[in-house]
């Protein structure tokens, strides 16, 4: 597929050989785009029709020009599209030949046929006047996209506006009037965004950066620019939609806020503007106003705070999810960045004191190399992978942090966890027992439907994720659990402090990892950690699985050109020919039976609930099914995408909770403890935040903030489990205003 630099390798050359050791049966690649060294890396070059294979080997990284020996057959014709049967190229060249001599000797173009003036891009060795907007766009593209952060120079507009013009605008060339009327007026642009529609019916999309020195003059361009999304009726139309133009305008920027002007303030970069992104700027963005000397009051980070204001920037690719995020928001500048830039991305970092990453994992360790180079600080809400944990000691020699896991889970569990423990040893205790809970829930008014779950991400991935397999120690035991019953080991479970809950748990993958990393694995007999769901959730999903609604193989029904509708497939995953499920009134009982009948549960009561729920999410519908759906995973997620949301008014919930069992020495009582955060979701000014966002968000905010004061010493690679990272956190979350409940036994 199209790739670029920007994005994630679909297959790298390490992952290929990692592969390849673990015996994977990979036998060949097909690259038809041949992006050299692009997206699937060891291609490494095009090959001929003539002799269109080579031979990479991944033990010995060797090419080879046979296709005989160990290793990967890859296939990279450039050329491939121009591939036609000699017939088809024929054909073509005898109806081109008729008229393209005389098109080529032709001296004024002006007198062709009105199609052929409109297709000429070049006459006498230049771009006709039709398509001279292509330099134009060419001089202004994102690459020279002028920083808002940056010294300003002579030809940087003071005053700009973001203006996004949709419609048929280059077959019109409705562009060429648009960029006469900023530059005529004596404006500047820059292009942020274009996007050309590839077919006759197809809109284009382009985002301008408009800029003037003065207010006025900028005014007056916005409003002449309003014109082409509304001509008289006395202008030439093409016809009545493709001379239609839609324009949008973004919020005024004033081109003289730069950090390098920023009175000494103190700037965090974050990168990323999605949901969690929120809580962190307004957190920071308000350091140093009364508003957070009332909360900080009592935390360690209170004389920092007090003498010192933060200047954020929300960095994404795309400006508009930016500025949607600093919207409001003082102190928060939204900017335009591609991460994968290393030129664009030195340039922001060495701008700040620190750096959030709140982008995909994938992305940190490209990010961490910047920040290393540059000698800043990062937060991320990620796990810690390999990657990452090899950049410990260039971190150190270049005397920064590198705070990963800075989230919910990881994170705050960390740091309640590490609380109890390191409190534990230090009294001469012995943990013998180490549990933990934790889940995104919805409130329980907003759990309404039969599943009692909603998603505020990806139901694929959080299907997936729930299907992993785990392993956990339970007293003294390893237990395995396999991905496929994964759903049907959850069990109930009950939390003291919430016995208005009633939940289970399902395994939450290798808890035996914990054990090292909070040292007590020699100690504790039982380590595991679970993921919360309300009680009956795991039973539905397991009966779901074994209908076969999460199988990710194409099926036959669901293939290209086929239209099946809901009820069609349903009928087909309960191998029903339309005896039992059609013309009955009673279709969630019929819906139950069969479920029973084909031995894919032995519960009456769980396929009952299996029934209500397929029923929920429209599964048994004449609505034909998209056409994008080509398995039973596909045609399940689209559905729990429309019918599992949350709405405008219902608000999330976090539960997370940690039980330790404690044994001392010279016959003292033995201890259990608890630890327990409960957080909804809030609802202001008709604008929900949720609690998932915030319980990630406001962690990483205050793990940058212990670094804009200094309170963190150590350098390298960090995790939230020592006490000079957790102790001021849990102060400082607690003073936020999260309830942490702390009891002992």
């Amino acid at each position: 597929m199209y790739w670029e630099s920007r994005f994630p390798r679909l297959l790298s050359t390490k992952q290929l050989q990692d592969l390849m050791k673990e015996g994977c049966p990979l036998i060949g690649i097909s690259d038809i785009t041949c992006d050299i060294g692009g997206s699937i890396e060891f291609v490494n070059q095009n090959t001929s029709i003539d002799s269109p294979f080579f031979r990479y080997n991944p033990f010995k990284n060797s090419y080879h020009r046979d296709m005989e020996g160990t290793g990967v057959i890859c296939s990279a014709v450039d050329i491939l599209p121009t591939e036609f049967a000699k017939e088809a190229s024929q054909h073509f060249g005898d109806i081109l030949s008729k008229f393209i001599g005389s098109l080529a000797y032709t001296d004024d173009i002006n007198k062709l046929p009105a199609h052929l003036y409109r297709s000429c891009i070049v006459h006498g060795g230049e771009l006709t006047s039709l398509y001279e907007y292509i330099p134009r766009m060419r001089k202004s593209n994102l690459e020279n996209l002028p920083d808002i952060l940056k010294e300003s120079n002579s030809t940087k507009s003071k005053y700009t506006r973001l203006v996004s013009l949709s419609g048929h605008l280059f077959d019109t060339f409705k562009i060429n009037g648009a960029l006469d009327i900023i530059e005529d007026a004596g404006g500047s642009f820059h292009l942020v965004k274009c996007q050309v529609g590839q077919s006759a019916d197809a809109m284009s999309y382009s985002e301008l950066e408009v800029g003037a020195d003065n207010i006025e003059l900028l005014d007056n361009i916005i409003d002449s620019l309003t014109s082409i999304a509304n001509p008289s009726e006395d202008d030439e139309v093409v016809t009545k939609n493709t001379n239609m133009v839609s324009l949008k305008f973004g919020s005024f920027q004033n081109g003289d806020v730069k950090l390098s002007d920023n009175g000494g303030k103190s700037a965090v970069l974050i990168l990323g503007a999605g949901r969690v992104c929120q809580p962190a700027t307004e957190l920071l963005a308000t350091i140093g106003s009364t508003t957070s000397h009332q909360w900080l009051k009592s935390c360690i980070t209170s004389d920092y705070c007090e003498k010192n204001h933060v200047h954020v920037i929300v960095a994404s690719l795309y400006m508009k999810d930016a500025e949607e995020i600093t919207k409001g928001i003082p102190n928060a500048t939204p900017a335009q960045i591609n991460v994968m830039d290393d030129e664009s991305l030195c340039n922001y970092v060495s701008q700040v004191d620190v750096v959030i990453s709140l982008l995909p994992p994938s992305f940190h360790t490209t990010i961490a190399k910047a920040c290393i180079k540059l000698k800043k600080h990062l937060v991320t809400a990620s796990y810690v992978d390999d990657s990452m944990s090899e950049l410990d000691e260039p971190a150190k020699d270049a005397g920064i942090t590198i705070l990963g896991e800075m989230g919910l889970d990881p994170g705050i569990d960390h740091m309640l966890a590490m609380k109890m423990i390191d409190e534990a040893h230090a009294r001469g205790g012995k943990i013998t027992s180490f549990t933990s809970y934790c889940g995104g829930l919805p409130s329980p008014e907003a759990a309404n439907n039969p599943l009692a779950y909603k998603f505020s991400w990806s139901p694929a991935g959080a299907i997936r994720a729930g299907r992993n397999p785990a392993t956990y120690k339970l007293r003294d035991e390893v237990v395995h659990v396999n991905g496929d019953d994964l759903y049907d080991s959850a069990t109930r479970f009950r939390i003291p402090d919430l016995p208005a809950f009633a939940l289970e748990c399902l395994p939450n993958r290798n808890s035996l990892v914990y054990g090292d990393l909070y040292g007590i694995g020699n100690e504790a007999l039982t380590i595991f950690r679970g993921t919360l769901r309300y009680e009956g959730f795991g039973e539905i999903m397991g009966t779901m699985a074994r209908i076969g609604f999460f199988d990710a193989q194409v099926h036959p029904i669901l293939e290209n050109g086929k239209k099946p509708t809901y009820k069609s497939f349903l009928l087909e995953l309960l191998k029903d020919d339309g005896k039992n499920l059609i013309g009955t009134t009673h279709i969630e009982e019929a819906i139950a039976e069969r479920i029973i009948s084909l031995g894919l549960c032995k519960e009456r009561g769980t396929a009952a609930r299996t029934a209500k729920t397929i029923i929920f999410l429209g599964l048994n519908e004449p609505e034909e099914i998209p056409a994008s759906c080509q398995s039973a995973f596909d045609v399940t997620c689209f559905r729990m995408e429309e019918r599992l949301v949350y709405s405008s008014t219902e608000r999330d919930m976090v539960i997370l909770h940690h039980e330790v069992e404690i044994d001392f020495p010279d016959g003292q009582a033995t201890e259990k403890q608890r630890a327990t955060l409960l957080d909804y979701g809030r609802i202001k000014n008709g604008r929900t935040t949720t609690s998932m966002a915030l319980t990630v968000g406001i962690p990483a905010a205050i793990g940058a903030l212990l670094l804009l004061a200094k309170k963190i010493k150590t350098t390298g690679i960090l995790r939230p489990i020592c006490q000079e990272v957790y102790e001021p956190a849990l102060e400082h979350l607690r003073a936020y205003g999260f309830k942490l409940q702390e009891e002992t036994e």
